[in-house]
This record gives structure tokens, C-alpha cells and sequence, in this order.
């Protein structure tokens, strides 16, 4: 399957060089502070402001920056350093490389991570404060690819203060980008947990959708599971399986892979068969994860129509069951927020 899969999925585009030599100069965030041309992306329970929300840009600004087509899209708020305070722990995330709006190509882009003070002294409507997966989807590549990654980033911090050998608090070093255990010297690096995502098909080309014991009993999407160690995932993909359809698959096939920071995924998606004898009627939903399965003809998921909830726009998921449909999926509800 091409790169153009990928590059299709909301969360795998990106336009910035993380510029990872810099992350190790002396003093880097005094230099990028002093900097006026550098660009502060707040963060702050995971969510960020769009430039030209009420309160937070210049009078005659706008929220949607137009694009080569027309279309205007949103655009994240960034900062210059004066105006963002600065946090116990900030990011540095590296260098556009395309011109947005207000920052050109080469702009040194910085996330800071703010509490809940923090938050409220640069803009204290919380409803401006938009998390990823509403806007995900929307955004330019530089600005989805931003944001994920400052996301990714932040949310491994929240879980990582301490050091997993003896639980001593762990020092912020190398631009955001690692942490030093202050005891024995050991340091602590990003960590992302690799899962596959998989659409399953019949011998008349139905697909298999599942709905999730943490869902509501009408959304449906395609059946995932994390990557055990010491495991392909190829091999993933057939054990997965298994375990909660109670289906025997092949021929796992590789479509792309999309960053999911909710807290620190890479989804992975295949599509795979059911094995030479496995029949259809066979499916068994494992009863904890996974409650009900059901079969799809690209008939009878456009006669769904409105009862069901199918992924989100922001999700990978969404992306593999609309290349199956052949086209956009533009009936039942659309579910903003995204989901796997």
C-alpha cells in the first residue's frame, strides 16, 4: 500500500523538522525565550487555542486561515515567548516547514505546559480550549502534525515524574525530550505502545465491526488490541483477532500507521481474511472487551444510516472502513470527537 494512505490520516501528517540536533545546546529555551520570532504553543489539560477565538488574537484576525482551494480551516493560537510564562516544563518541538499565517517556514516552535493558573491568566474561558480529536481533522498538516506531536510529548511526562528503577523525581533534560534520574544518572526516553487495528473480510466481502463494553450499544468500529512483547504484528493481528471474535484470520496486510496520543499509541492498520474454513456465523464476541459483532455489506452499512455511530474523522479507523465503502462515509451521525 502507498505512503498516500498515510499521508491521507489526519494524525500522521506533519510539516515541522523536530530538529532533534538542538535539543542538546546549553541553555536552549533562555535562547529560544529571547527570541521574539519564536512561537509558544500552550497546553493545558491536553486541549490548546485556535487563533481568533473571542479574547485570544488582535481585532481583525480570523480563526480560519484559507487554503490553496478556498477552504478555510482553523489554525492553532501560537504565542510569542513574552506573552506565555514560563512552566516547569516546556518542549521544544522544532522548526515549521511551511508558512502559517503568522509563522514562516523555519519558525522554532515551543510547547509550554501549563496549570490550571497558568491557563486562566492567558485566556480564562475554558470553552475556547479545544482538545485534538475535535479539530484533528480540520487543521493543516503542520498544525495536526503539531499538536500531536506536543501531545504525545506532554502526556509521557504526566506519567513518567519518577524513575521506574527507585521512584526518585526525574529531571526535565534535552529540550523536553527526555528525563534523568537524579540518583543513579539513568535516563528515561518517550515511550509509544504499538497496537494494530484491523478490517476483517468475508468471502463476499462484508466487513467485521465491533462495539466496545466502554461504548455506547450503537457505535461500531473496527476490532484492535496493543502488541505483546516479543510479538510481530502480523502475528498481533492474528491473535487479536481471535481473541475477540473468536475468528481464525490470514494474510494480515499493512495499510499505515497513525500516531493516537490518548495517552501514547501508534495504531497500526491491516486488513486480513477469515482462514480457509473459518465461517462467518462462527464470531464470539469475548463478552469484556468486546459485546456485540456484526457483519457489513457496503449495503447494509449505508441502510444503517443513523443507527449506528461509526469512528470519528480524526480516526484511522474511519480512514480503512471508508477506503473498503469506496468514498467518504457521509451518512449517520458524525462522531466529532474521533475515537481509535
Amino acid at each position: 500500500m502507498p505512503f498516500t494512505f498515510t499521508a491521507q490520516l489526519p494524525l500522521s501528517r506533519h510539516a515541522v523538522d523536530r530538529d532533534h540536533l538542538t535539543r542538546a545546546l546549553p541553555g536552549l529555551f533562555d535562547e529560544l525565550r529571547a527570541d521574539a520570532a519564536t512561537r509558544v504553543l500552550p497546553l493545558w489539560r491536553g486541549s490548546t487555542l485556535l487563533a481568533g477565538a473571542p479574547g485570544t488574537a488582535p481585532a481583525g484576525t480570523h480563526e480560519l486561515a484559507a487554503t490553496d482551494s478556498g477552504i478555510r480551516r482553523p489554525r492553532l493560537r501560537l504565542f510569542p515567548p513574552a506573552l506565555v510564562a514560563s512552566t516547569p516544563i516546556e518542549l521544544y518541538l522544532g522548526r515549521s516547514l511551511a508558512d502559517e499565517g503568522a509563522e514562516p517556514a523555519g519558525t522554532r516552535l515551543v510547547a509550554a505546559i501549563l496549570d490550571d493558573d497558568g491557563a486562566a491568566a492567558l485566556e480564562p474561558d475554558e470553552s475556547l480550549w479545544v482538545p485534538l480529536r475535535t479539530v484533528a481533522s480540520a487543521l493543516s498538516d503542520r498544525d495536526a502534525g503539531l499538536f500531536t506531536e506536543a501531545l504525545a510529548l506532554a502526556n509521557w511526562h504526566a506519567s513518567h515524574a519518577h524513575c521506574p528503577r527507585c521512584g526518585a523525581a526525574t529531571e526535565v533534560e534535552g529540550g523536553g525530550w527526555s528525563r534523568r534520574c537524579p540518583v543513579d544518572g539513568s535516563q528515561v526516553f518517550p515511550r509509544t505502545d504499538p497496537a494494530v487495528i484491523v478490517l476483517i473480510t468475508d468471502d463476499d466481502d462484508r466487513i467485521l465491526l465491533g462495539s466496545n463494553a466502554m461504548w455506547e450499544d450503537n457505535r461500531y468500529s473496527l476490532l484492535a488490541g496493543f502488541v505483546e512483547p516479543g510479538e510481530s504484528l502480523e502475528a498481533a493481528v492474528i491473535r487479536e483477532m481471535f481473541e475477540e471474535s473468536g475468528l481464525r484470520v490470514t494474510d494480515p496486510v499493512y495499510l499505515g500507521s497513525q500516531p493516537w496520543p490518548f495517552p501514547a499509541s501508534i495504531m497500526f492498520g491491516f486488513t486480513a481474511r477469515l482462514a480457509d474454513g473459518q465461517k462467518p456465523a462462527g464470531v464470539l464476541p469475548d463478552g469484556e472487551e468486546i459485546l456485540d459483532l456484526r457483519w457489513f455489506s457496503r449495503t447494509e452499512l449505508a441502510a444503517a444510516g443513523d443507527s449506528i455511530i461509526l469512528p470519528g474523522r480524526s480516526s484511522i479507523a474511519r480512514a480503512i472502513i471508508e477506503q473498503w465503502y469506496g468514498g467518504p462515509i457521509d451518512f449517520g451521525p458524525d462522531l466529532v470527537a474521533g475515537w481509535r
